[in-house]
């Protein structure tokens, strides 16, 4: 279809398009702390819950400045099982996320963990709770986003289905759009392909 009959019914309808934001960086690779080799290797089908689950980092402005997300999605049924948001981009917020989803998924033993190259995931404290927790490490190459591609993926809809639409004011705005985002929408409502079209809810209910 032509781009000008698309255009003009967007304009019939009210329709607007979303665009992406400008990029900001959150990966500080240059560091000398040990990194761990890429044993997903991008392969990203799964058998079972907590088989295997990829953490990220990401940011969301305010008029208050910046707010970091970090987050840990499970690979089976696309869950965010554990998530943690602060105004600092440290080793804290990774592991408060990692805690969560311990919880969350009563201390599972085994689950490959996937993360980039960051020094917050290669920090001492970090890995110290992956070993405690018998966690399996794994780490994207370097500046290589598609080896966490789902977690991007995930990156993506948060911000272009809910928070573009919104100029916070505040850090805490932002908190309350994430946690109707990802404890609400994503979990109950949100349908995704790699799950059939079910949501993670259902996904866990009738197939996990």
């Amino acid at each position: 279809m032509n781009h000008k009959v698309v255009a003009r019914i967007m304009k019939e309808n009210g329709l607007k398009s979303k665009v992406c934001k400008k990029y900001k960086a959150t990966t500080n690779s240059k560091h000398n702390m040990p990194v761990a080799p890429n044993l997903l290797n991008r392969d990203f089908a799964t058998r079972s819950a907590n088989q295997k689950w990829l953490s990220d980092i990401t940011y969301i402005w305010t008029d208050e400045g910046w707010l970091y997300l970090a987050c840990v999605l499970d690979l089976h049924g696309r869950e965010i099982v554990g998530w943690s948001m602060g105004e600092r981009i440290d080793k804290g917020l990774a592991i408060a996320a990692l805690r969560q989803a311990r919880m969350r998924r009563s201390n599972p033993k085994g689950v490959l963990l996937h993360s980039d190259r960051g020094s917050q995931y290669c920090s001492t404290d970090y890995q110290r709770l992956l070993r405690e927790g018998g966690f399996i490490c794994s780490m994207s190459r370097k500046g290589d986003c598609w080896d966490n591609a789902p977690m991007e993926s995930f990156w993506g809809k948060l911000k272009q289905e809910h928070l573009n639409e919104f100029r916070f004011k505040s850090r805490e705005e932002a908190r309350e759009a994430v946690f109707w985002y990802i404890e609400i929408y994503h979990r109950h409502y949100r349908l995704h392909e790699s799950n059939g079209y079910l949501t993670p809810e259902e996904y866990a209910k009738h197939v996990a």
